[in-house]
């Protein structure tokens, strides 16, 4: 534990300096996070989309794999 005022001090000003650069990172960080919850929140939509469409394709084509006979080597 420090004792003398001395060493309080470098311990504060190195504290400060670590909090003031972590405030930077996460200040820096935070719009990165944002963009990337967008793209994976637009990414997300269109694999639903690409779902309904596989689907509706399916169903148009009237192909269902449940219909299909297994494969000869069951």
């Amino acid at each position: 534990m420090p004792s003398t005022l001395a060493e309080i001090n470098t311990r504060l000003a190195e504290l400060e300096s670590r909090f003031a650069f972590q405030d930077d990172v996460v200040a820096t960080l935070n719009p990165q996070v944002a963009t990337q919850e967008r793209r994976l929140v637009d990414i997300v939509e269109e694999l639903r989309q690409l779902r309904r469409e596989v689907t509706l394709l399916r169903a148009a084509l009237g192909h269902d794999a449940a219909d299909e006979p297994p494969p000869p080597h069951y």
